[in-house]
């Protein structure tokens, strides 16, 4: 519980006594070189896009679930940005109750149903549900409607920790499957039958998927419009994204509990009386993915937040999701502001913040923010 809070919302007090104490942070590895990772074979590809094949809709229906008060930004809406840039089946965004949905890190936004609300109108329920890591993995609501979506036929894809949600409600018992790699250990403490895959960025099995961490949203996304409309439209929605490429190749060993991670999160958290607060602009028709990789990145140095504003309460984005301001005002200190999203493909967007945050706080701390991110990020000038 404790590491699970310090990723999410910074090492507090509890996970550096857990790190320091005993001489433990001494005992931690330094980080692992990467390594180049071989094709992924046709017949593997070629399975898993069978594996993701529409379960029952020519057109398919996908919900995307979160709980209001807490589910990951990249998770829940980089899915709905690329689903709904590709335009190949019909995108719901969900909460479990009424009123607002706060995204963690950043973004407030209005879901356009409520779980209730699509049982109401798709009785037969959905194609696809899509799972973000979520504060809670054992929220009840949650739980009981991803097990009935399942019970009727939908395949269910677990967005990084969306994992350990997924393991919650009984979905990946004696499953292969993947995850966060901070989450790795807790995921696989609770579901102990669970058969861990490393190095594939996701992984499909008996209609359950699951991804590593926060970016493999982009190629799990790619990959089931693939499975749904084929590889030309696929392609053309990665060339919008700027991914070259979007197979399950993945490279896992640099992806963990290293000694310059923890060096860099202690120190960021111990300067407490240094912190930023960015404020980026909303404004209508902003791309979701670029605009969620912008504020999650920012919001996960441990040095800085990030929150918006608008003239308005709220804009529409480019999908039609109703994004709520943090704070309704015309303007903020230049020295404070964060521009909208660059005109570019959110792959593009990603490696500039990047780039960025380390001529701000340094190369260790934009190298912290790509780990939590689990984005192979080339950190060369």
């Amino acid at each position: 519980m404790t590491r699970r809070l310090g990723l999410w919302g910074g090492l507090g007090a509890a996970g550096l006594f857990l790190i320091l104490a005993g001489g433990g942070l001494l005992s931690l590895p330094p980080t692992p070189a990467a390594s180049p990772q071989p094709p992924i074979a046709r017949q593997e590809i070629d399975a898993t896009l069978r594996a993701l094949a529409p379960p029952k809709r020519a057109r398919p229906l996908i919900a995307i679930i979160g709980i209001n008060d807490a589910t990951e930004t990249n998770d829940y809406l980089t899915s709905y940005g690329i689903l709904k840039r590709a335009d190949v089946a019909d995108v719901v965004a969900l909460a479990t109750g009424p009123g607002p949905m706060r995204l963690y890190p950043a973004l407030k936004l209005e879901p356009q149903a409520t779980i209730a609300d699509f049982d109401l109108r798709y009785p037969n329920g959905a194609d696809y549900v899509v799972v973000p890591a979520m504060t809670r993995d054992d929220d009840p609501v949650a739980l009981r409607w991803i097990q009935q979506q399942a019970r009727s036929g939908a395949i269910i894809i677990g967005v990084c920790a969306g994992a350990k949600v997924l393991g919650a409600a009984g979905l990946l018992d004696g499953k292969r499957a993947t995850t966060h790699w901070y989450y790795l250990e807790a995921l696989l403490q609770r579901s102990p039958s669970v058969r861990y895959v490393p190095n594939r960025r996701f992984v499909v099995d008996q209609g359950v998927a699951t991804t590593t961490g926060i970016t493999a949203s982009m190629p799990m996304m790619l990959t089931l419009i693939e499975a749904i409309a084929g590889t030309d439209r696929a392609r053309r929605v990665a060339e919008g994204l700027g991914v070259s490429r979007w197979d399950a190749r993945h490279d896992s060993r640099p992806f963990t509990f290293t000694r310059p991670f923890a060096l860099t999160v202690i120190g960021n958290t111990l300067a407490f009386w240094n912190r930023d607060q960015w404020a980026m602009p909303l404004r209508d028709g902003v791309d979701e993915v670029s605009l969620a990789l912008t504020l999650d990145a920012w919001s996960r140095t441990y040095r800085s937040t990030a929150i918006t504003f608008a003239a308005s309460a709220s804009v529409a984005s480019r999908g039609g999701i109703r994004l709520l301001a943090d704070q309704v005002r015309r303007d903020w200190p230049r020295s404070q502001r964060l521009p909208p999203p660059a005109q570019q493909p959110p792959a593009g967007v990603l490696d500039q913040t990047l780039r960025e945050i380390r001529q701000r706080y340094g190369q260790g701390t934009a190298r912290v923010v790509a780990m939590q991110l689990e984005y192979p990020w080339d950190a060369s000038p």
